[in-house]
């Protein structure tokens, strides 16, 4: 499967390695590579706007199942000291229609979510023990949708790979706290040039990942690289959830009121900001 990068009217195709089995051995550090630590707080602190909406599908697959297309639209603002908020909305199809997460990350690490579901006409908070339950039947957990930073792992720079038909990074975070995590190991393939995580291998114990995040595409809009096509694949289920992003609005000011309760169930407010 084929990775892409576009920037304007050029894109350059790259040929992804995604089978674990297919990957080569990690090479030899050299002697100026960042540590850890300094690889992993470069990643968090990636340029990516004050503010971003975008407008995608998200698609359930299975291999005894048909695909489940659901498109939304998702808002992100950045705040002060590492605080910043999220606001994720489905328009259809008909059965999911209006349902919203909302996602308050706060600069301590810890992450408040609240789901709204329009057929209860309810908005009730996520508890930290469904972290690690499915989000709306994908593949993503709850805690996917959570800022993660850097000093909640302990962070070690594997060495170099070959991927995609250039070299990347390898980075290994296991978290600090067993108990502050879902995953017991996240393992990260990261782009050089451009900092974002080319894949990540999900851990729960044990020697092979659960999950697998792969990005085929990424593009850089307004002067920033955004992901506009990534697979978050359940290795044990066999299911995959493919995420496209279809239209992208960067640094519209976005008032931080669009980020409470009260919004996630009147979706009229947050319309105005649409791509």
């Amino acid at each position: 499967m084929p990775v892409s990068r576009a920037c304007g009217s050029s894109q350059r195709i790259l040929a992804a390695l995604l089978g674990a089995a297919m990957l080569t051995p990690a090479l030899a550090l050299e002697d100026d590579a960042p540590s850890g630590k300094e690889l992993a707080q470069a990643v968090f602190d990636r340029p990516d706007g004050d503010d971003l909406v975008t407008r995608g599908t998200m698609t359930l697959t299975g291999e005894r199942s048909r695909d489940r297309v659901r498109e939304s639209f998702e808002y992100r603002l950045d705040g002060e000291d590492g605080e910043s908020w999220s606001l994720i909305r489905f328009t259809s199809p008909a059965n999911i229609e209006d349902t919203a997460l909302l996602v308050h990350n706060h600069p301590d690490g810890e992450s408040d979510q609240w789901l709204y579901l329009p057929a209860a006409d309810r908005v009730r908070r996520v508890s930290g023990d469904n972290r690690g339950s499915s989000f709306v039947q994908s593949d993503l957990y709850f805690e996917d949708l959570e800022d993660r930073r850097p000093e909640e792992d302990e962070h070690q720079l594997i060495g170099t790979d070959t991927y995609g038909g250039q070299e990347v990074w390898l980075l290994e975070s296991k978290p600090v706290e067993a108990d502050n995590s879902t995953y017991s190991r996240r393992l990260r393939w990261i782009d050089p040039d451009t900092l974002v995580e080319l894949r990540i291998d999900l851990y729960r114990g044990g020697e092979d990942p659960i999950k697998r995040l792969e990005v085929q595409e990424i593009e850089k809009i307004d002067g920033y690289w955004t992901v506009t096509h990534s697979t978050m694949s359940h290795l044990q289920q066999g299911t995959q959830t493919v995420l496209e992003v279809d239209d992208t609005r960067y640094d519209q000011g976005l008032p931080q009121d669009l980020f409470t309760s009260r919004v996630l169930s009147n979706p009229s407010r947050e319309r105005p900001f649409r791509p």
